[in-house]
């Protein structure tokens, strides 16, 4: 498959330099470096994981991303060559097909390969989640030809769910964790969660994206709901009225598993074609944790499938909290409860009963029957 390579675009947006170090609390690594006498161990991640290019340049050195095709119009676009976000923004704005498929196994072996060249003695590769994209069986085919071993861990998420995962694994790599231990730290990738609102569902069908939504997307399509990512599928957290409720309600489902999660929780804010809304996001949860949260471009294997307007936000960190029952309706308010219904009028004809002489029955109140005389059996 080949990938289409242009000259002359402008680069991916990047956050701020540095940021991961302010968000952990650690000062900037020029990159990532063995402890001495422990062999290292490498770290292969897809573009899904949403790692910022900053990030990803200061720890290069045992650590490689395999970007994921996006085809507009069956041309192909590489995430980190090409600049994928206009031209799938522009495909998707003027109705273009738009697909995405996994990495070819020879770009993840090219991975293992490089690493091994580096000195690594072990590879841990982390992919988006195997029910949502056939990248983990192309790991598994690269793992086989691989010049050190590889264990391959199934993220069970996708976005920065996946990233912070990725980003734990490689920091306790460089501070010489075997690969077990590696392997044990990237599987906790399943404890982190994104929610993510959509404009409309439609790109997501279109996808093949939502077909755990089966059962109820015919009540989905008249509301906007707030989708998750739970054991691997995307399913529905929550379903909302209006898109301004979407965005009032995203943000009170996050602060309340960050307050849940406790103050150890990394948030992160994802956009495509909105960041002001993003920066929004961010304000309402500022405070929600101890580290910074940041608006980071959702990648465009991801874009493509959520469409221009997607918001989300990833979670991570402190104690996961227990998985959410069935899909459920928005809360209401107190103002938006449902009245009592109003009790019917009184027919006028309808005259009280007057109680008997020393009857404890109150006035216009109707006399109950008197119960028959009671007989022993004989």
């Amino acid at each position: 498959m080949e990938n289409s390579q242009r000259s002359g675009n402008p680069p991916r947006p990047r956050p701020p330099a540095g940021w991961f170090e302010r968000l952990r609390g650690r000062r900037p690594r020029a990159g990532a470096s063995a402890v001495p006498g422990v062999v290292p161990v490498g770290v292969v991640t897809d573009s899904a994981a949403a790692l910022p290019v900053d990030w990803v340049d200061q720890h290069g050195t045992y650590l490689r991303v395999v970007p994921m095709p996006v085809m507009v119009n069956d041309q192909i676009f590489s995430e980190g060559t090409d600049d994928v976000p206009t031209e799938l923004a522009l495909g998707l704005a003027i109705g273009q097909a738009v697909r995405t498929s996994r990495p070819a196994p020879g770009q993840l072996l090219n991975a293992y390969r490089q690493l091994a060249e580096a000195g690594v003695g072990h590879i841990i590769s982390i992919h988006l989640s195997a029910d949502l994209s056939g990248t983990l069986d192309a790991a598994r085919l690269a793992a086989e030809s691989s010049p050190v071993p590889v264990t391959v861990v199934d993220s069970r998420t996708v976005a920065l769910a996946q990233g912070f995962a990725v980003m734990d694994v490689v920091a306790a790599a460089a501070a010489g964790a075997d690969a077990e231990q590696l392997a044990a730290l990237a599987a906790k990738a399943a404890e982190n969660h994104i929610y993510f609102a959509v404009p409309s569902l439609e790109q997501l069908r279109r996808g093949g994206r939502i077909g755990t939504l089966a059962s109820v997307l015919g009540t989905l399509l008249n509301v906007k709901p707030i989708l998750s990512v739970r054991e691997g599928h995307i399913i529905a957290h929550e379903k909302v009225r209006t898109h301004s409720r979407t965005l009032a309600r995203l943000v009170a489902i996050a602060r309340a598993e960050a307050q849940a999660r406790g103050p150890e929780v990394r948030l992160a804010v994802h956009y495509f074609g909105n960041l002001e809304a993003a920066e929004e996001i961010v304000q309402e949860l500022a405070g929600a944790s101890v580290f910074e949260v940041l608006a980071v471009p959702v990648p465009a294997v991801l874009g493509a499938h959520t469409g221009v307007g997607v918001l989300a936000v990833a979670i991570s960190g402190g104690i996961e909290p227990p998985a959410p029952g069935p899909v459920r309706p928005e809360p209401r308010t107190k103002a938006e409860s449902r009245p009592r219904p109003e009790s019917k009028p009184r027919d006028p004809r309808r005259q009280p009963v007057s109680p008997s002489p020393g009857s404890a029955v109150s006035a216009g109140s109707p006399q109950e029957p008197e119960a028959p005389p009671e007989h022993s059996a004989p």
